[in-house]
């Protein structure tokens, strides 16, 4: 059976355990969860749990989409400054990569930052990002 990903009833269910872990996970790399809107928290979750086949993604799997969804939102110089400049060059070469396969759960997190327009302006024009109109 699969955890709800429920976000409460005016806080009186309270958030669900894997959201808190998340809203954990984007502090961890110095974004305040209030930043991020609840829509792209819920889709990162349930793109977490689709790649991991489990209900709980683990820390791990958390912390990995909290750096490419603060990096995307803060942008480079943001993200080094609150974490260091070594992980800011790892989340490029992993959004370089990301952008090169397409499909990589690294891509859809910035596909789905850029198509919630929350992507900072500096990382849409260093990676040359843009949505295409039909």
């Amino acid at each position: 059976m699969k955890a709800p990903l429920s976000i409460g009833f005016f806080g009186v269910f309270g958030r669900s355990p894997v959201l808190r872990e998340f809203d954990s996970a984007l502090r961890s790399v110095d974004l305040h969860p209030k930043l991020v809107p609840e829509a792209i928290k819920l889709t990162v979750m349930k793109l977490l749990m689709e790649q991991t086949g489990r209900d709980d993604p683990g820390a791990a799997a958390m912390r990995s989409a909290a750096e490419i969804v603060t990096y995307s939102i803060i942008g480079a110089d943001a993200f080094a400054g609150a974490n260091t400049n070594r992980l800011a060059d790892d989340v490029e070469q992993r959004i370089d990569a990301a952008l090169a396969s397409g499909t990589s759960l690294d891509a859809k997190l910035v596909l789905l930052t850029l198509h919630a327009r929350v992507l900072q302006q500096s990382v849409v024009d260093h990676f040359k990002l843009e949505v295409a109109s039909d």
